[in-house]
Formats: C-alpha cells, structure tokens, sequence
C-alpha cells in the first residue's frame, strides 16, 4: 500500500482536479484507491457527492472529521466506517478497479485548533510524546486497515502547513507537489520541502527517545515524487513560451518535473465535478489531449513508486 499526499502552500493550483483524475486514471487501471479529503473546502469530496448528498448521508457521521475529533458524540473509533463509494464512479468503472472516499467535512477547519490544544505536558518527555502521538493520528486510522485493502491512498491536503496537514506528511511514504507554472505557485515550492525535512527531522528525533512511550512508533522518510505542473496552456506541442522559465526555474532547483502536464480546460473540468466523474473516467470525444496528459502523468507515478 502506497500512500501519497499531495500538497502546495499555495491554493488555486489544480490539486484537487490533479488528484480526482490520478484517482480515476488508477482505478481505470485496475488498482485499488482511496482518496482522503483533509482540506476543508471539501472540493475533492464535492467532486464526487452533491452537496445535498453529503449533508443528508455523510456529514454526521462519515468524514474525517469524526476521526480527528474529542467529541464522543462525534468520534468514530473505526477509520473504515468513514469510507464511501461514490456510486457515480462505481457504474462508470465497472469493475475495473476500485475508488473509494473518506470525504472532509467544512467545520475541519477547527481540528486543527482541539489538536494544537493536545500539544504539551508537565515535562519534556511528555511533550514530545504528545507531539508524536497528535501527528500519528491518521496513520493510526490508516493501519488498521488491512495492507490489502488498497493499492494506493491519494491524500488531498490543505494549502497549509498546520497540524492536520502534517498528519498526512507523518501517514505518507510519497509526496506529490502540484504548481502552476507561475511566480507565486513555484516561489513556495522550495520553501514546503524545507518544512517537511523539518518536520521529518523533528519527528524522528523525539520518535527516538529512550525510556518513552513511543517504542511502537517507527521514523518516517516520504520522498518527494515530483512536481506535476496543472493548468497549463498550450500551443502546439509546448506550453506557452511565458510558462516555461518557471518550469525551467523547478528544475534548476533540483526537482523532478513530470514530463506531462495537467492542461488548462476549464468547460471540460467544470462539467466533470458537475457529474461526479473525472476527466479521464468520462471517455468524452473531447479533450483528448487533457485525458493523454493524465495517462502520462499516472504512467510516470507508477514508475516512481
């Protein structure tokens, strides 16, 4: 079991299309997934459930935020009683492989802060082990299910760095970093493997303190895939010339850059949310150039798995 989540400071940059048509793309394939929304917009669970939906059989009960909560009113203990299958993406896979959601919930947003209030104890021995146990959360739901259960799980993280979202740095073995090839979108790019090699040094370092509780907690090591760079426009066979020194500047600062890209097709993404089902589920005539550019991507994953 591969778990990737996929990640940048900054919002608006395609990650939610990215990782709902990667989803899609693997399943196709024949894989296993499961999609975790820890972003309290709550758009890649809004890409597969009408908001009514949600509200009528999901919100009490079955999102991430029953994980993550204090409330025993709200909390759940078992992480697979949070999983949904969205039944618009099940009639259209028909079988080939298996897509599954563990949907966010928009009051996420205050998790992080009953989280912040956990941090802390009488001495420092304690504190650290609060710090390791707090940040292990996740992967504690994530482990108890079984190794086979899936393939891959695609974990959609806020454009933040709080303590939700290092949660899901803890739990990954991959991350993957979505940009648009623009100033503001890659000037962060650099400075987030900065913050996670903190958080991996820090983490380890308390992981490995003697005469603790900790002894079932084992270091982490997610390795950065790559950058995947989303909504880009296109003439002919490159992106536009005005894209491509910011591609080129990613690569400069010693990161992989997929060699396909997410291209830029609003009306064809637009319309796939408003149904439930990827692009690259969908098998319309058009945008065929999109749907080639997601089939690269995947293939590129899969290889650096």
């Amino acid at each position: 079991m591969d778990i990737i989540s996929i990640i940048n400071y900054k919002g608006g940059v395609g990650k939610t299309t990215l990782t709902t048509n990667i989803a899609g793309d693997l399943a196709q394939l024949g894989h296993k997934v499961l999609m975790i929304d820890l972003d309290p917009q709550a758009s890649l669970t809004f890409s597969f459930l009408k908001p009514d939906e949600w509200k009528e059989k999901v919100a009490d009960k079955h999102t991430i935020k029953n994980w993550f909560s204090d409330s025993k009113k709200v909390r759940t203990e078992r992480f697979e009683d949070l999983i949904i299958t969205p039944h618009t993406v099940k009639d259209s896979l028909k079988n080939k492989g298996k897509l599954d959601l563990v949907s966010s919930h928009l009051e996420l947003i205050n998790v992080d802060l009953e989280l912040a209030t956990k941090l802390g104890g009488a001495n420092m021995t304690q504190a650290k082990e609060q710090f390791i146990k707090v940040h292990h959360r996740l992967l504690d739901g994530i482990n108890q299910l079984p190794n086979d259960a899936y393939d891959i799980i695609l974990i959609d993280c806020p454009p933040n760095f709080n303590i939700v979202t290092k949660n899901a740095i803890v739990a990954s073995d991959y991350i993957l970093i979505p940009a648009k090839p623009d100033y503001l979108s890659t000037m962060g790019i650099d400075y987030l493997k900065n913050s996670l090699d903190k958080l991996v040094k820090e983490y380890n370092e308390y992981v490995s303190i003697e005469d603790s509780d900790l002894d079932d907690y084992e270091p982490i090591n997610p390795q950065i895939l790559g950058v995947v760079f989303t909504m880009v426009q296109y003439y002919g066979e490159k992106p536009i010339s005005a894209l491509r020194p910011f591609i080129a500047q990613t690569k400069q600062l010693g990161f992989d850059v997929f060699k396909d890209t997410l291209r830029e097709n609003k009306t064809l993404f637009a319309d796939a949310a408003q149904y439930g089902i990827p692009v690259v589920i969908s098998k319309r005539n058009s945008g065929i150039n999109v749907i080639d550019g997601i089939n690269g991507i995947v293939k590129e994953l899969l290889n650096k798995l």
